[in-house]
């Protein structure tokens, strides 16, 4: 078997020559096509993680604030309801000193009747000893007379209280 060593050398130096124009045309627009594409990528990646990471502190962040509102708004309530407490006790205080006052008043004002009605009775009682004793001095009675008039007298007085 002869060996065509002129084809052969042909065919080298033919797959050589299009080795080197597909290189030189075809595969470095293409592998810097690819090259960009692979920075393209990852800068893709870093920015998608960028964007997570930033994504996680704004959670993070926004757990705290809520947590925070949560007990601002729990202390707010418990405030509240030690004013409202307060607020009850002082009312019902208040209301207690108003009736004591209110009682008082009623019960100066039954002494104060009381103290008028006996001064009244006192001086009715005075003014009918004195006309008991006009009478009886006016006339001269005997024990018997002088202990009807002040019996009628007293009767008298009976009926006027």
């Amino acid at each position: 078997m002869i060996i065509p060593w002129g084809s052969i050398l042909y065919q080298v130096f033919a797959f050589l020559a299009l080795l080197f124009l597909l290189k030189k045309f075809a595969l470095k627009p293409l592998l810097g096509v690819m090259e960009k594409r692979e920075q393209i990528v990852n800068e893709n990646l870093d920015s998608a993680e960028k964007t997570r990471k930033e994504a996680e502190e704004l959670i993070a962040n926004q757990t705290k604030e809520l947590e925070k509102a949560k007990a601002d708004a729990q202390e707010i309530i418990q405030n509240a309801k030690k004013l409202g407490e307060q607020q009850g006790q002082d009312i019902i205080a208040e209301a207690r000193e108003n009736a004591e006052r209110i009682k008082e008043a009623a019960l100066a004002e039954i002494q104060r009747e009381k103290e008028q009605a006996v001064a009244s009775l006192r001086a009715e009682v005075a003014n009918l000893s004195v006309q008991i004793a006009q009478k009886v001095i006016s006339k001269e009675l005997d024990p018997k007379e002088q202990e009807k008039l002040v019996t009628d007298y007293l009767k008298e007085v009976g009926e006027k209280l």
